[in-house]
């Protein structure tokens, strides 16, 4: 059986979103909910630690934001996080500790784990990305079909229809992505995945794993 669910996926210590994640099996279920979830959460956070900024902009006095960035809300940095010159978060997006958000990234309705890093030129819409997973230059999540139907889940003998009509990827803890890869909408990435460069990935990727191409993906050896 795939290994798709929150628990399959994600420790939830490693986020400062954990609760939004508890009444959920599947993480693109959390999609929906972000927003309201960050203006919960976002006015809730003791103020010693951090800053609102702004309309529903919560920044962690200990994150680093260059003056050229462009944040909108809701939005919450949390601790020791990076965004760098020309970072575009459109919103709904919480940024995870230690997380950086590079050079002309965009974030939109997304959740950034602990350690995260979307460094160089990535776009990152309506996705969950796991505790260390790391996006190389030039690799983006693809979150709406071109025939703008409903994102269905497929792969490894699973087909959930997800209601939803943008739904990027889901990746879980550790998983590398390799540079100028795209991630087609409804795409799911096990732990400790590596995503070879330029691929383009559809579906659902073993834990585990990597991904050469969709006829090429093998098990890591220890």
């Amino acid at each position: 059986m795939a290994s798709i669910t929150i628990a399959d996926l994600y420790d939830l210590k490693e986020t400062i979103a954990g609760e939004l994640f508890t009444e959920a099996v599947y993480p693109w279920e959390v999609l929906p909910r972000i927003h309201e979830f960050i203006l919960e959460l976002g006015n809730s956070l003791p103020e010693e630690l951090y800053e609102k900024r702004g309309e529903n902009i919560w920044v962690a006095k200990s994150a680093r934001v260059a003056p050229t960035a462009c944040l909108n809300g809701p939005l919450i940095i949390d601790e020791e996080a990076e965004v760098r010159h020309c970072a575009f978060v459109r919103g709904n997006a919480i940024i995870g500790k230690g997380a950086v958000v590079g050079n002309s990234t965009e974030l939109k309705n997304v959740v950034l784990f602990n350690k995260v890093q979307v460094p160089h030129y990535n776009y990152v819409g309506d996705s969950i990305l796991g505790y260390k997973a790391h996006m190389g230059a030039g690799s983006i999540t693809s979150n709406v079909k071109s025939d703008k139907t409903l994102v269905t889940v497929k792969g490894q003998g699973i087909s959930i229809e997800t209601g939803l009509k943008k739904m990027g990827a889901m990746l879980g803890d550790c998983v590398e992505v390799g540079c100028n890869s795209v991630l087609n909408p409804g795409t799911v990435i096990g732990r400790n995945t590596n995503i070879y460069p330029t691929s383009m990935v559809r579906g659902v990727v073993p834990a585990n794993s990597i991904y050469k191409n969709r006829e090429n993906v093998v098990e890591k050896q220890n």
